[in-house]
C-alpha cells in the first residue's frame, strides 16, 4: 500500500452525497469522469468536480471486489473515530481573524504534524459538519466572522426546536384529535416550553387562520389529521384550553369581551367626567326614554308637546364625546372595539362601563349632557324646523316597552299617546318615500343551567309595536334631520348608505314570511360613507347615524363632529380627514359586526341540536325551488333550505309545514331537513 495520494486506479476518495461524505474506491479515470466502487457495493460514474479535496490512500488497483469492500469499511471506519477526536470549534479560534479561507492542507497543518490521508479526511467531515462555522466552497473551506457563527448559531437552535418540536407535536396533535373523536389513547406529555409553542400555535390558527407566519409549522404539524376548517378549536377544545362553546369570532376580532379592559383607562376615565362637569349648565328639559327593562346604556330620550299647530318635539340624545381626547389610548381602544356586543351569553359594552352605563347614559333622576334637537312639526308630520343644542337635560324617567304599550292601551290621551300619533305620521311620510319596514316577531335566547355548556331557551319577546315605532321612528327622524344639515353647515358626517332600486310595490310594513323573503332578495347591504347618498329602505335621502353614540363608534364620531360644530370646541374634521378615518372604521365594523351576526345564529342552531329529537317546528314555504325549497321559521327569524322531494309534489308560497330536523352543526351553521308534514 502506498500513502501518496494520487487519483488512480486502486485510490481510495470521498464525494457527497445528500450532503454527506461517501468513501469510495476508484477503478477507472476516464478523462474528466470517475468510475468508483462504494463501500455500499454500488458501481458509480462521477464527475472530477464532485471529489472532495482529500484522497488516497493508494491500494492495489488489481483488488478483488471484497478487499476493496474490507479497505472501504476498514478507512471509513477509521475516519469516524478520528473525526470524534477533532475539535473544530478549537481550530476555528485559531483560524479566525488569520484568513477567511484555506484550503484542507492549511487546516492540517494546526492540528497534524504529518496528517495521514485518513486524518485529513477526518479533519474534512468536521468541518463540513460544523455549518455554523465553516462554509465549503470547493477547494476551500471559508471561515465564517464572530457575528455570523453567533447568527448562525441561533439560527441552529431554532431550526433544531421547530424540529423537535414538529415530531412531537404531530403525535401531540393525533392524540389531541383522537380524544376529541372519543376514542382512548395515551396523550403524551408536553414540556413547559412544548405546551406554551404548541398552545401559541394553536391560538394562532384559531384566532387567525390566514396567519403567514405559522402556515407552514401548522401544515407540518398537522399532517395526517383530517381538514377540517375548525381543526384548531376542536384540538384547542380537546386540551382544555378554551370551552366547549369558545367564542372563536370574538379574538378573530380581537374584541376583549371582558370589562376588565377599562381598567388601565380609569385615570383618563376619571379626567373626562372632570372636563364635562366643569360646562355643566341648567336642565333645557325634562325627558323620558323608551328602553327594554334590562337596558344599561340609555343614550335617547324626549319630550313632546302638541297643539293645534302641530308638534314640538324635543329629542335628548347622549353626548359620551364631551371633554374627549381623541388619539389617546382610551380613544384608541374604544375605536377598536368599535361597538358594544349584545349577546345571549351577556353584553359587552364599547365604552368603559363607567362612562357608557353610568355617567353618560340617560338614567331617571339624573341631570346628563345632550345633544338636543328640537323638531318643529306641523299637524301632519311635516319637518318645519330643526334647530340641535348642546346643553343638559333632566331625565324624568325610564319607561319600558311593555310599560309605554299598556299605557297606551290603557289611558285615554297624555303625551306617549301624542307620540304614538307623530311616530304614525312618520312612518307614513316614509312609506311615501318607499321606505320597507319588517314587522317581525322578535326572539331571545336565553342561556340556562351550566354556563360551560348551557341549555338553549327561545322565549318571544312581548309584542309592542307602537313602542317600538316611536322609538325607531322618532331615531330615524333625527339622523335624517342631522343628515340634512351636515350639508347645510358643510359639516362633515359619516352617512349610512343603500343607493338600490327597489320595486315601487315594496314600500310599506310587511309581515308575512313571503313577502318578507321577497324583499330581501331585492335588498342590498348598506354601507358607512362620507358622501351622502340615499338610504332606500329607510326613505332618506342622507342618512347620518348619530343617535347610539354610547354603542356604536360610527354615531360617537358623528356626535363629535355635530358638537364641535355647535360649541366650536373640540375636535372637527373635514371631509378629507373623515376619508382617510374611514377605511379603518369599516374594517372594525365588519369584523365586529360578524360577531354580533354569527354568535346569535350559532346559539340558534345550538337549540336545534340541543332539541331535535324531540321536538318538531312550524314553518312557511317562502320559496318552491326546482331543487331547494327555503322554508322560513318566523319564531326563530330564520330561513333554511331542504330538498324538493321532502316536501312533496304540490308545494305553493305559503304552504304551512311541521318540520323534523336531522343533524344539526352550529360551528358551520348546518342543519338538516329530515321530514315534513303539511299542516291545516
Amino acid at each position: 500500500m502506498s500513502t501518496t495520494p494520487t487519483l488512480q486506479p486502486g485510490c481510495i476518495m470521498e464525494f457527497l452525497q445528500d450532503n454527506q461524505p461517501v468513501t469510495a474506491w476508484v477503478l477507472d479515470v476516464q478523462g474528466p469522469r470517475l468510475r468508483v466502487f462504494t463501500a455500499g457495493q454500488r458501481e458509480l460514474k462521477l464527475p472530477l468536480s464532485r471529489v472532495l479535496p482529500w484522497i488516497g490512500p493508494q491500494c492495489a488497483a488489481g483488488s478483488s471486489r471484497q478487499d476493496m469492500l474490507d479497505l472501504l469499511r476498514t478507512h471509513n471506519g477509521r475516519r469516524e473515530r478520528l473525526a470524534e477526536a477533532v475539535d473544530a470549534l478549537e481550530i476555528w479560534d485559531l483560524a479566525q481573524g488569520e484568513v477567511d479561507e484555506a484550503e484542507i492542507d492549511w487546516f492540517a497543518s494546526l492540528v497534524f504534524e504529518a496528517p495521514s490521508p485518513d486524518q485529513m479526511a477526518a479533519l474534512g467531515r468536521k468541518l463540513l459538519q460544523t455549518k455554523t462555522h465553516f462554509k465549503f466552497s470547493p477547494p476551500k473551506f471559508e471561515i465564517y466572522p464572530q457575528e455570523t457563527v453567533e447568527r448562525r448559531q441561533e439560527e441552529l437552535r431554532k431550526a433544531q426546536e421547530r424540529e423537535r418540536l414538529v415530531g412531537f407535536g404531530q403525535v401531540f396533535l393525533k392524540g389531541l384529535w383522537d380524544i376529541f373523536c372519543k376514542r382512548k389513547n395515551a396523550l403524551p406529555q408536553p414540556d413547559e416550553e412544548q405546551t406554551t409553542r404548541i398552545r401559541e400555535l394553536l391560538m394562532t390558527r384559531l384566532c387567525n387562520p390566514d396567519d403567514r407566519d405559522s402556515d407552514a409549522l401548522w401544515k407540518t404539524m398537522s399532517q395526517g389529521l383530517p381538514e377540517e376548517p375548525h381543526l384548531p378549536l376542536y384540538l384547542a377544545q380537546a386540551w382544555g384550553i378554551v370551552p366547549l362553546h369558545f367564542n372563536f369570532h370574538l379574538c378573530r376580532a380581537q374584541y376583549d369581551w371582558e370589562p376588565g379592559w377599562a381598567a388601565p383607562h380609569a385615570a383618563a376615565v376619571a379626567a373626562q367626567r372632570d372636563r364635562v362637569l366643569e360646562g355643566r349648565k341648567e336642565p333645557v328639559a325634562e325627558i323620558v326614554t323608551i328602553d327594554s327593562a334590562t337596558t344599561q346604556d340609555i343614550d335617547d330620550g324626549f319630550t313632546l308637546t302638541r297643539d293645534e299647530s302641530g308638534f314640538c318635539l324635543r329629542l335628548a340624545l347622549a353626548c359620551p364625546c364631551l371633554g374627549w381626547e381623541f388619539g389617546s389610548p382610551l380613544d384608541r381602544a374604544v375605536q377598536h372595539r368599535f361597538s358594544s356586543l349584545y349577546l345571549p351569553e351577556g353584553t359587552s359594552h364599547m365604552l368603559p362601563g363607567e362612562l357608557g352605563t353610568d355617567f353618560f347614559s340617560l338614567c331617571s333622576g339624573h341631570e346628563r349632557p345632550a345633544l338636543v334637537i328640537t323638531f318643529r312639526l306641523n299637524p301632519e308630520g311635516m319637518l318645519i324646523s330643526c334647530c340641535p343644542e348642546v346643553s343638559w337635560v333632566r331625565i324624568k324617567a325610564n319607561l319600558t316597552y311593555t310599560g309605554v304599550e299598556n299605557e297606551i292601551a290603557t289611558a285615554a290621551e297624555g303625551m306617549l299617546h301624542d307620540a304614538r300619533d307623530l311616530a304614525r305620521l312618520l312612518r307614513q311620510a316614509r312609506i311615501r318615500e318607499h321606505a320597507v319596514i319588517m314587522d317581525q316577531p322578535d326572539p331571545r335566547l336565553v342561556l340556562k343551567g351550566d354556563p360551560a355548556d348551557p341549555q338553549v331557551e327561545v322565549v318571544q319577546s312581548e309584542s309592542t309595536p307602537e313602542a317600538q315605532m316611536i322609538v325607531s321612528e322618532f331615531m330615524i327622524l333625527a339622523n335624517k334631520a342631522m343628515g340634512a344639515w351636515a350639508q347645510e353647515t358643510g359639516t362633515a358626517l359619516l352617512f349610512r348608505t343603500q343607493n338600490i332600486t327597489l320595486p315601487a310595490e315594496s314600500a310599506g310594513v310587511w309581515s308575512e314570511p313571503t313577502d318578507i323573503y321577497r324583499i330581501i332578495n331585492n335588498m342590498g347591504p348598506s354601507i358607512l360613507e362620507c358622501e351622502p347618498r340615499r338610504h332606500a329602505t329607510i326613505g332618506a335621502k342622507a342618512y347620518a347615524p348619530v343617535t347610539s353614540p354610547l354603542r356604536r363608534y360610527s354615531d360617537f364620531i358623528n356626535m363629535a363632529q355635530i358638537t364641535a360644530r355647535l360649541t366650536g370646541r373640540g375636535r372637527l374634521l373635514d371631509q378629507a380627514e373623515l376619508e382617510n378615518l374611514l377605511p379603518v372604521l369599516s374594517s372594525r365594523a365588519e369584523l365586529v359586526g360578524q360577531v354580533q351576526r354569527m354568535r346569535p345564529r350559532y346559539w340558534k342552531y345550538e337549540y336545534f341540536r340541543q332539541n331535535h329529537k324531540k321536538m318538531r317546528w312550524s314553518g312557511v314555504i317562502v320559496d318552491s325551488g326546482s331543487v331547494l325549497v327555503t322554508i322560513a321559521l318566523p319564531d326563530l327569524q330564520l330561513f333554511l333550505k331542504a330538498p324538493r322531494k321532502i316536501f312533496g309534489d304540490k308545494i305553493r308560497l305559503g304552504q304551512c309545514f311541521s318540520i323534523r330536523i336531522g343533524k344539526v352543526d352550529p360551528l358551520n351553521n348546518e342543519i338538516k331537513i329530515v321530514e315534513a308534514w303539511e299542516e291545516e
